[in-house]
């Protein structure tokens, strides 16, 4: 679809005259090409001008001087109607407010919670109508340097425009109003703050991406159950703080490779601070995983110290008294003294990181840093929720520069340039769902929503520190994280590979990078925000952004093999989504080429996701104890239909055997019933071997296919093991009850003093058929 139809599709009604006038200025373009091709020869000197030259066409301006100022008109008429807006929306804000203050009724609580879900969908509308606008000045330039290749100027006039108030502005500050508001409606009531020294955090966590157009939206839907954490109420900021994380590892990346591998007590280490100042009082933390499926979960710990004596802590030269001595005089300055418990853990887990850092020669490694908006009532984390934007890993240790160690550093020195291999910025926001649940609790129905709402694409054990590490260490890496093959974050990869280019640096692109350079830029110092880079990329003819094409990131092939993220046309927003799946299924019903019902009965499809989208489970990644599992799988259903098929070969040879016994003449009764028995026995057994073996094949086969072709499907077998117990209860049910008529004729046949006792060969097998189940 062009552009100008894209536009004319997403125009809200009301505000349909102040989108950009894409037509109007495609038009003025194509005016200027026929005067280039018609004009003559134009007199001009390339560094003085006369404004008396007399051009050739006097009788009005140039159709390039008629674009320029159309151009200028339309951002300022955009800027204009967003302040316009957002000012509007500040004060129906601050009304809201004071009344939500005074509002006590549940009537007219809800009718304020309606009002504050108005404006909330106002400002996602008008962050929409921004990155149309948005993105319809870069294509119009796009289209002019095409069609005008000797006055290019979209280089320069992106510049111009990410300097707009309307694409840098901050207007986080609607949400966090917005959050006040339906804190107040909702009536939080905010927990205990734990200011221990030592500190454990023992909680279930799931990750998720979230692509940079969506992060509005989901912050929208999470406020109106949970308000935005702010940790200084006194000095507002925005919804987001800085958080400044560096992770030690050692030169074999120990760590990295135990927490990818995900072995049981593997570690991560990093010390962490938060803002943008200086640290001065940080916090030294330590991740413990432990293997969920045995009951445990994974530990956070983490202590404070001050920023200056990480190094002498490293060193063994901050001894645990000095610790205990300055922990005690930080809780004497605000009022309070350590308890014995609070030494003693202190104690425990300041020994345990030390010991850790020098047998294992840990130094500063990856820097992870990004916008963190937290959603929470106040120290309360049954459920919290972050969302991390603006993400980059940087290396600790510059390449061309002296290290950590060599300065007697603990972080990197702010003061030495950033080159580009040596920092990566990641594509997506990250958002956590933390859940610190009591036993038999359940998590929300709204974070359920949330969850399914389309928005977010689920990545399993996602970490920054091993997506820095693999990204910014190819060479030391042993193995590398699956989402590496994403084609989502190919790009993002590919612009720290180490390869040298030439050429100009070309301006970032989109307003995430906009708010990217911001945020570097109010990181202070500390951050350590990218002050140059080496050798840029260069840009192809046409414009079309950076020459990806010609970097080879070591750890990425030719193409990528996954794709995560789900087709954001196809995604659904939180009201429409079940009317939406609803229509879909009444439209679709009967249509060729659906499940049938035995396949949907046996968990081999999964359910369809709303709107007909991707799954939203994430594939894993392939490794060779995949595959032994789904043969060991295979080979364990043999081993039973094999059992059942020699019983009842067994027993049918034992038949054979008894009537051969009995010369051919006309048995007794008993003998002939029991004969009969055994012949059943074994045609019960028989065909429930013959097919388990079918079954098992179908499904070895199936699953193996589906691992080859890593898709997002169900492999759990629901019905298969029923089916198979089912049947097994079927057939000792049916061989009870023949064993109990065969019974009750041997004793009729003993009360009868005609009748012999029943053959011996015949009580053997049945009792052999009764030990083998």
């Amino acid at each position: 679809m062009k552009y100008g139809k894209y536009i004319e599709s997403k125009v809200k009604e009301e505000w349909k005259d102040y989108y950009i006038d894409y037509k109007g200025l495609k038009e003025l373009i194509k005016q200027s090409q026929k005067e280039a091709e018609t004009a003559g020869e134009a007199s001009f000197s390339p560094r003085t001008t006369s404004l008396t030259v007399q051009r050739y066409n006097t009788s009005k301006d140039s159709a390039q001087e008629l674009f320029f100022r159309r151009l200028e008109r339309e951002v300022d008429k955009v800027n204009k109607f967003t302040n316009k807006l957002v000012e509007e929306m500040r004060a129906s804000l601050r009304s809201l407010n004071s009344k939500a203050e005074k509002e006590t009724s549940p009537e007219k609580k809800d009718e304020l919670l309606q009002e504050a879900q108005r404006i909330g969908d106002d400002f996602l509308a008008l962050e929409k109508f921004v990155n149309i606008n948005y993105l319809g000045f870069h294509k119009i330039l796009k289209k002019h340097d095409k069609c005008l290749p000797h006055a290019p100027c979209r280089q320069f006039y992106v510049a111009h425009l990410h300097q707009q108030p309307w694409v840098q502005g901050n207007y986080s500050d609607l949400l966090v109003s917005l959050s006040n508001i339906y804190s107040k409606l909702r009536g939080d009531s905010s927990g205990e703050k734990n200011e221990d020294a030592a500190q454990g955090f023992v909680r279930s966590t799931t990750k998720y991406w979230v692509r940079n157009e969506d992060v509005s939206t989901v912050k929208h839907h999470v406020l109106q159950h949970l308000p935005v954490f702010q940790f200084d109420k006194n000095n507002f900021t925005g919804d987001a703080q800085l958080i400044n994380s560096v992770y030690m590892d050692n030169s074999n990346l120990e760590l990295y490779h135990g927490r990818l591998d995900k072995k049981p007590g593997a570690i991560a280490l990093r010390i962490r601070w938060y803002g943008s100042n200086p640290p001065t009082m940080v916090f030294f933390e330590r991740k413990t995983h432990k293997e969920s499926w045995k009951g445990e979960e994974s530990v956070k710990e983490r202590f404070t110290l001050p920023s200056d004596k990480v190094v002498a802590f490293m060193d063994g030269e901050y001894t645990l008294d000095q610790a205990l001595v300055d922990q005690e005089a930080v809780a004497a300055r605000k009022g309070k003294s350590l308890s014995q418990e609070d030494r003693d853990s202190y104690k425990t887990l300041f020994m345990e990181v030390y010991k850790a850092v020098d047998s294992k020669q840990l130094k500063p490694l990856v820097r992870t840093q990004y916008m963190r908006t937290a959603f929470q009532i106040p120290f309360d984390a049954t459920v919290r929720i972050s969302l991390d934007t603006n993400l980059c890993m940087i290396k600790e240790n510059p390449e061309d520069g002296p290290s950590c160690a060599a300065t007697g550093r603990w972080y990197r020195d702010p003061s030495l340039p950033v080159m580009r291999t040596e920092i990566t910025r990641f594509p997506h926001a990250v958002l956590e769902v933390k859940l610190s649940l009591q036993e038999g609790q359940h998590a929300p129905a709204w974070v359920q929503e949330l969850l399914d709402s389309g928005y977010l694409t689920e990545v399993h054990k996602f970490s920054k520190f091993i997506h820095g590490s693999a990204t910014l260490f190819p060479g030391d890496v042993r193995a590398v994280p699956y989402w590496v093959d994403d084609e989502s974050v190919r790009a993002s990869m590919l612009a720290s590979a180490p390869s040298p280019l030439e050429g100009a640096t070309p301006a970032p692109e989109g307003a995430a990078a906009a708010a990217d350079a911001a945020a570097a830029a109010a990181a202070g110092p500390s951050a350590a925000a990218p002050a140059s880079r080496s050798k840029p990329r260069t840009r192809r003819g046409g414009g079309g952004g950076p020459d990806l094409e010609e970097l080879s990131h070591p750890l990425l092939g030719e193409q990528p093999t996954l794709k995560l993220m789900p087709d954001p046309n196809k995604v659904q927003g939180f009201r429409t989504q079940v009317l939406s799946a609803a229509s879909a299924g009444r439209g679709s019903g009967g249509q060729r080429g659906e499940p049938g019902f035995l396949s949907r009965l046996l968990g081999l499809v999964p359910p369809s996701p709303a709107g007909g989208g991707a799954l939203r489970t994430t594939p894993m990644r392939i490794e060779p104890k995949t595959f032994f599992a789904n043969e060991r799988t295979f080979l364990a259903w043999l081993h039973m239909a094999v059992t059942l098929g020699s019983v009842a070969a067994a027993l049918l040879g034992f038949a054979a055997g008894a009537e051969s016994d009995g010369g051919g003449g006309e048995a007794p009764a008993g003998e002939a019933i029991s004969r009969h028995l055994v012949e059943l026995i074994a045609l019960i057994l028989l065909p429930l071997g013959v097919a388990m073996c079918c079954y098992a094949l179908y499904i070895f086969v199936w699953r193996a296919s589906n691992i080859a072709q890593k898709r997002a499907v169900h492999f759990d077998d629901r019905v298969g093991p029923l089916c198979l117990c089912g049947a097994v209860v079927v057939a000792l049910v049916a061989i009870t009850l023949l064993s109990l008529i065969d019974f009750f004729e041997l004793l009729a046949s003993v009360d009868s003093p005609a009748a012999p006792p029943p053959p011996a060969a015949a009580a053997a097998v049945l009792g052999g058929a009764t030990a083998a189940f």
